[in-house]
């Protein structure tokens, strides 16, 4: 593995934890939509992640992360009591989403701290090969 190799990894790592911040916005943005265009409430998003391996001179190194797949979180829309709320049914209950902001912040936060760790690992690697040219004149 080449030093060029550890800066594309980061930089696969910041994508992806890039987009988990995205998705995570948009979780939040969307916390309180009560109806998408398919007619129920807004369902969390949830990016999942997967090793990318590559096979170089006979040789699988590892290459970063990839997104496999964004899915939808099955679990059951929270049910608060709204009879004012334009989206009640008959007995004033209204479905919300099924996002919870705290948790969205805590993987957000999560998110934010894999992206400085990736950041760093790249800076560092291009501070080593300044260094290792230097060595050189």
């Amino acid at each position: 593995m080449n030093e060029f190799n550890i800066m594309t990894i980061s930089a696969t790592g910041m994508s992806a934890q890039r987009l988990r911040i995205d998705i995570i916005s948009n979780n939040i943005a969307n916390s309180e939509t009560t109806r998408t265009e398919n007619g129920e409430p807004y369902r969390r998003k949830v990016p999942v992640f997967q090793e990318l391996l590559r096979t170089v001179k006979g040789k699988v190194e590892n290459g970063g992360v990839i997104v496999k797949e964004i899915y939808e979180d099955r679990s059951p829309f929270r049910i608060v009591y709204d009879p004012t709320h334009p989206d009640a049914d008959e007995n004033g209950y209204v479905k919300l989403p099924n996002v919870n902001v705290v948790r969205e912040m805590v993987d957000m936060i999560n998110a934010q701290r894999a992206y400085e760790a990736n950041v760093t690992a790249f800076n560092t690697t291009k501070a080593m090969i300044t260094s290792a040219l230097q060595i050189g004149r």
